[in-house]
């Protein structure tokens, strides 16, 4: 049984992946390969259908799932840096020494545009690619046929740029279906992490609050569940006029609360294991959130094939039938949460997410009207900016500064790789170490391995598969089609699994250059191109170390912005406001603080990550940066369970009761961690640590006034709040010790 379940979750996963917005977007560029390089065939014959699909190779990098406004801004800028950059290569074809002095500093510059992060990478890639590949054309006779290839890369560029805002518009609609599949995809994956927390404690006496192994997963999956939302804010949430598009966005704005929803299921989840007789009450609570998990990817996956929605059963009797028994032994003086009311409370917290989920798929089918008001303000808010700023290149003019150390250290790469190349005795491809290097330099040292090893792997099988064709000797239209074929592929996986794009890449980038030269050997290119992708891809890792940025540089920063981000959203979340109004203007504004408190957190995760692939010597202190992690989930986790109170459970709160210690709290929690620590750091004199005086009663939540409850969460999110505090102050003072040698 074992092996057809294997398989049949093996096949849904491929599916999710076929039918998902990456491979949309690679068929979509690909067409574009074949409509545009087709018809300069059909109308000016080979050579100028080649030149035209270099300008399209070129230009196609940027093009990826995007908001219709701006998709123009996003496109232009790689073609019109491009097209000057591929004539001056042609130009100085035949002068290495020329040429040389031109690649290094323009390879400078390509790079400078990734200090715009996510937006500026495709355009630092395709920039480059404008030169590479006109250096695997062969030598021009004249100026004429330089100014000739020119304008017919020039002419597939223009084109694409059309083909891509055109079908970035037609594909929209189905953009938005497709990330909002990923995104649930995705919060279904934490949702079965967070499920496995609710394991029983093991006949050891083993009470541990999460697993090391367990802890780094969720961290990971939250930073990954943060990634993806932005990039679904960008396109769900723009001009959400028509019905569909508006439930899309109501989804969307669901998931952002279910996120919550989880943090702060696990809330005293630690304190019932500690009860004897706890063991059946988490397996039942785990088994219903896999099941709500399952019910989530069901409706990812019906939204992906296009099919209505199944209902969602609702399994708030079976959380209520969840209970335990009262401990006898338990003294009469006893103040503390009971057993009963523990499991009581977090079934209630699973209970919220189920109607969160029933509140997905009623969204879905179009049984429920989405909050227009909270849309709208979000459409406005919470979507990336479109246009180009100058603040990262005013920004980028400083020594210690990651993307201006990562240009220099590109340009130099390129330097050697083409001192290299052309010592070679196949100096006339060098164009394949410089493409090498290009791909597989990365700005930090784990990126740059993972590429290595997928591109050399990827390049040994893509020379197999090339060679193969090749040695058929096929007609020009043939290779045209392989070419989309491998165009398709390597764009809809570079974000998913380099290795296939490696193979796809290698593929396209061997049948472009025979297109481009013809009585290119194919038997020696097989060996030819190993030699030169080891070459580069050592030459990339290498170049790592030089002017390195380890992260170890950026971990101060990020602790101070997540920080930051702690404080802003701790009193937002905390005020007196959302009280006395539950308007759009204080809700909104809660919202951006809860996006940056989550985005800062994801950074931080990411970054350290990342250092786990860098040199002993210079890793951050990992110890308390999980620890740092941790106690951030675990303060927006209490901070989630108030906010849950003040807004589903006002009705049973004593307003009198509670003004004064949530206003108290908000101020503790910024005079924690409001300003950024300093080694040895405390708590300022006469401040206590905690919002409550003394242990009061809590009673029974579901009978009783919820008041002492939200004070015990108050209690707990101070004291959390100096533990955060003190993580600051262990990882920053290393690093202040260091500060010397940070950018070394």
């Amino acid at each position: 049984m074992e092996a057809p379940r294997a398989a049949a979750v093996r096949s849904r996963a491929a599916l999710r992946v076929a039918l998902g917005h990456y491979i949309a977007n690679g068929i979509s560029v690909a067409f574009g390969l074949l409509l545009i390089s087709g018809g300069v065939h059909l109308v000016l014959g080979t050579l100028a259908a080649s030149a035209a699909s270099v300008g399209v190779i070129v230009t196609a990098p940027p093009d990826l799932p995007a908001p219709r406004r701006g998709k123009l801004l996003q496109m232009l800028p790689a073609p019109l840096i491009g097209l000057p950059l591929l004539f001056l290569v042609q130009l100085l074809h035949a002068k290495p020494l020329e040429l040389g002095l031109l690649l290094v500093p323009a390879t400078f510059l390509a790079f400078v545009a990734m200090a715009w992060g996510k937006r500026g990478i495709p355009i630092a890639i395709a920039v480059m690619f404008s030169m590479i590949f006109s250096m695997a054309t062969p030598k021009p006779d004249d100026m004429a046929e330089a100014v000739q290839r020119t304008l017919y890369f020039g002419l597939g560029a223009g084109l694409y740029v059309i083909y891509a805002v055109l079908a970035n518009l037609a594909l929209n609609a189905r953009y938005r279906v497709q990330v909002m599949a990923d995104l649930l995809l995705s919060l279904a994956a934490l949702m079965r992490t967070e499920a496995r927390q609710f394991t029983p404690r093991d006949d050891s006496g083993d009470i541990r609050e999460v697993p090391a192994s367990l802890l780094g997963q969720l961290l990971r999956e939250q930073a990954a569940l943060a990634d993806l939302l932005q990039a679904a804010r960008d396109i769900v949430l723009e001009s959400p006029r028509t019905p569909y598009r508006q439930r899309l966005a109501g989804m969307l704005m669901t998931v952002l609360e279910l996120r919550d929803l989880l943090l702060a299921s696990e809330l005293d989840l630690d304190a019932l294991k500690t009860h004897p007789g706890h063991a059946a009450a988490l397996v039942e609570m785990r088994r219903i959130l896999e099941a709500l998990a399952a019910d989530t990817a069901a409706l990812a996956d019906a939204l992906l094939l296009g099919r209505p929605p199944a209902t969602v059963p609702d399994r708030r009797r079976e959380l209520t039938a969840i209970h335990l028994d009262e401990d006898p032994a338990r003294p009469r003086s006893y103040t503390g949460p009971t057993p009963a009311m523990l499991a009581r409370g977090l079934a209630s917290r699973i209970g919220h997410i189920n109607d969160e989920v029933l509140r997905l798929s009623a969204l879905a089918r179009g049984e429920r009207e989405p909050d227009l008001a909270v849309v709208r303000a979000s459409w406005q808010m919470f979507v990336s900016p479109t246009e180009w700023s100058l603040r990262p290149f005013l920004a980028l003019w400083r020594w210690d500064a990651p993307p201006l150390r990562h240009a220099i250290r590109a340009a130099l790469a390129i330097a050697a790789g083409y001192g290299i190349a052309l010592a070679l005795p196949w100096g006339s491809h060098d164009y394949w170490i410089l493409l090498t290097i290009v791909v597989v330099l990365r700005g930090s040292l784990s990126q740059t391995l993972e590429r290595r090893n997928s591109r050399v792997a990827g390049t040994l099988l893509g020379c197999v598969f090339a060679v193969a064709l090749l040695s058929a000797h096929p007609s020009p239209l043939t290779l045209l089609a392989a070419m989309t074929l491998a165009q398709a592929i390597a764009h809809g996986f570079a974000v998913r699994r380099y290795l296939i794009t490696a193979v796809a890449a290698t593929v396209l980038g061997l049948v472009q250059a025979h297109m481009l030269n013809t009585g290119m050997s194919t038997t020696f290119a097989l060996f030819e191109r190993v030699a030169d992708t080891l070459i580069g891809a050592a030459l990339a890792w290498a170049f790592c170390y030089v002017l390195p940025s380890w992260e170890r540089g950026q971990i101060p920063a990020l602790v101070a912005r997540v920080l930051g981000a702690q404080a802003r959203h701790a009193r937002l979340a905390l005020g007196l406001g959302q009280l006395r109004s539950v308007g759009v203007s204080p809700e909104l504004e809660w919202r951006l603080a809860r996006r940056e408190a989550y985005d800062s957190l994801s950074a931080l995760v990411q970054a350290t990550q990342r250092s786990l692939s860098e040199p002993r010597a210079v890793r951050p202190p990992l110890e308390p940066l999980e620890h740092l992690q941790a106690h951030s989930y675990q303060l927006l986790a209490q901070l989630s369970a108030v906010k849950s109170m003040l807004v589903l459970r006002r009705d049973r709160l004593t307003p009198a009761e509670i003004e004064g210690p949530l206003a108290r709290t908000a101020q503790r929690i910024e005079a924690s961690i409001g300003a950024a620590p300093t080694s040895g750091s405390v708590m300022p004199e006469g401040a206590p640590a905690t919002t409550l005086a003394g242990p009061i009663p809590l009673p029974d939540p579901f009978d009783n006034d919820v008041t002492p409850w939200l004070l015990r969460r108050l209690d707990l999110a101070t004291g959390i709040a100096a533990q955060l505090r003190d993580d600051a102050a262990r990882i920053l003072q290393p690093a202040a010790e260091d500060s010397p040698h940070t950018a070394s």
